[in-house]
């Protein structure tokens, strides 16, 4: 029980991040974490720094384990958010095949299956909810295919274009022996691809080629010597190296790197292939056939079904006794100051039906960036991670928003961080004004990128101070903008409109701290989420 006799209810976070999940959770007073899951260090640090007594485990595979199992006890909840990315049937283009995040949501349903909880909550992308996220099948789920009636669909995993094709290649796809016989290490496909994607920058093309000279040189020598006219991979392996001798003999021209990335195409295609034909044997991916075709090349015949199913079927089925509702919320109508959209799948035991919980926000209430951030404008942030971690000390506060004054509940400023702006970023940030990003910029000032139509909307975007920011991911890769000066947003900032509250500390290095906020679940909708499930936790049982 807690302080006003009500009941406290134990809850294991699996993929656990920073804690933001579980730290809205603990706000509602009715929640004790007995064990977080999470494989990352800096995020490890970050949640152990921030949740006092709760057993933190490397590997979520240790939740099912009896030793766990017998130490934590009686478990009332299972909350989490395995990562997925699962795959669409029109993304062709992709260097894997697998993802191999996508186990992680069986282990989820592995999990809540063990632990036999009242309650589950999972939370996710968006795209969740839809039938085009999906998994491959592999030879380990025919039994629970069966025992579950889980649909599936033929799908096709593309693994070379036509105009690549040859004599045999149905052969070497599908044995282990002839594609690691076949494939280069890494190190050396690494080398090779930078310069092939970088074909079409020729300034970023010579300076990769100069940068990795000796590695290509030698990977020349190895493919030379293997050369073998009969065997078209090797033969084609051969034709890479003795381009790449040809570039570094002599001046090295713009025109000759670009007659070597022509020579490079195919064997390099060749090697995407092997690496995902590889990822198909070690995932165990159900193949009926392999099979080419001039219209769609070669692609191997598999099946698919809805990750959504795969969860439902399982856990809603009459042998586990889940009731379950989904959709997607928006953070912003929970009074998070973000357009974050995330699915949401809650199931609960001994109840007739589940419904999903309703913000109390809406368009014209919607908290601001203003409101989140607006108080910090005037103190200077810092590029080092080693005094952001040893913070400043705020003054008293004499103007805020009500969520700034909830969020600045520390007397010192930690995480006010920010990259190093350049030379060439700065003349960026001037240019754009607020709700404006890289595309409002003159041509002049995208030169640096070798397709600029290419880039996403939410590059060098510069918030709007009176609106939400859209989805905070890791605003350092995507290089926010601060509405009003011109660098990048810190740290601090990105967590505040996260609703994470300055007593919040997060650790690790600065990129892993901008990706463990953008990661993370906004503790004020987590807040809402778990108020919510305790109306059915809370229902008389019998």
């Amino acid at each position: 029980m807690n302080n006003t006799g009500k009941i406290v209810y134990n809850i294991v976070d699996l993929f656990a991040g920073a804690g933001g999940l579980s730290y809205g959770f603990i706000q509602t007073g009715r929640f004790k974490v007995k064990a977080a899951f999470e494989n990352n260090y800096d995020a490890q640090r970050t949640y152990k720094r921030n949740h006092n007594n709760v057993r933190i485990y490397n590997d979520v595979s240790d939740a099912i384990t009896e030793d766990t199992i017998n130490t934590l006890g009686n478990i009332d909840v299972v909350i989490g958010g395995p990562p997925c990315q699962g795959f669409s049937n029109v993304n062709r283009q992709k260097n894997h095949a697998i993802s191999k995040n996508n186990s992680l949501v069986k282990k989820f349903v592995q999990v809540v299956l063990q632990l036999n909880p009242t309650a589950f909550i999972m939370e996710n992308v968006s795209m969740m909810q839809s039938n085009v996220h999906r998994f491959y099948v592999d030879l380990n789920d025919k039994e629970i295919l069966k025992k579950y009636g889980i649909k599936t669909t033929p799908a096709e995993i593309s693994l070379l274009d036509s105009m690549y094709l040859f004599t045999g290649v149905e052969d070497i796809v599908s044995s282990r022996d002839k594609i690691e016989g076949y494939l280069w290490n890494d190190n050396d496909y690494l080398a090779l691809n930078i310069i092939f994607k970088t074909r079409k920058n020729p300034t970023k093309l010579m300076a990769a080629l100069n940068k990795h000279k000796i590695k290509l040189m030698s990977l020349a020598d190895t493919l030379a010597e293997q050369d073998d006219v009969s065997d078209h991979v090797l033969h084609m392996g051969a034709v890479a190296g003795l381009a790449i001798h040809k570039y570094y003999k002599g001046k090295q021209t713009i025109k000759k790197a670009q007659s070597l990335c022509s020579s490079i195409e195919t064997p390099v295609m060749l090697q995407r292939m092997l690496s995902k034909a590889q990822e198909i044997i070690e995932n165990q991916i159900d193949v009926s056939e392999f099979f080419q075709s001039q219209s769609h090349g070669l692609v191997a015949k598999v099946t698919s079904m809805a990750v959504i199913d795969y969860i439902e079927s399982i856990l809603g089925s009459i042998h586990n006794g889940y009731k379950i509702t989904k959709g997607v919320l928006s953070a912003a109508d929970f009074g998070a100051p973000q357009k974050r959209m995330r699915f949401l799948m809650i199931g609960v035991k001994s109840v007739e039906t589940v419904t999903m919980p309703i913000g109390g926000f809406v368009d014209v209430n919607y908290r601001t960036v203003r409101d989140a951030i607006g108080d910090l404008e005037s103190i200077d942030t810092t590029e080092s991670v080693v005094k952001g971690n040893e913070g400043v000390k705020l003054d008293a506060l004499t103007k805020a928003s009500e969520l700034g004054r909830q969020l600045r509940n520390s007397e010192h400023l930690f995480n006010h961080v920010a990259t190093a702006t350049t030379s060439e970023a700065l003349e960026r940030f001037k240019a754009i004004e607020q709700g404006g990003n890289f595309h409002t910029l003159d041509d002049d000032l995208k030169t640096s990128y070798s397709d600029p139509t290419r880039t996403q909307n939410t590059i060098y975007m510069r918030l709007r101070y009176d609106e939400p920011s859209g989805t905070v991911v890791n605003v350092r890769k995507s290089m926010w903008i601060h509405p009003v000066k011109n660098r990048a947003l810190s740290i601090r900032e990105a967590a505040r409109l996260q609703t994470f509250p300055d007593s919040y500390i997060f650790c690790g290095t600065k990129d892993s701290q901008y990706q463990q906020v953008g990661n993370a679940v906004p503790p004020v909708l987590a807040m809402e989420i778990a108020k919510h499930l305790c109306d059915y936790l809370d229902l008389p049982t019998g």
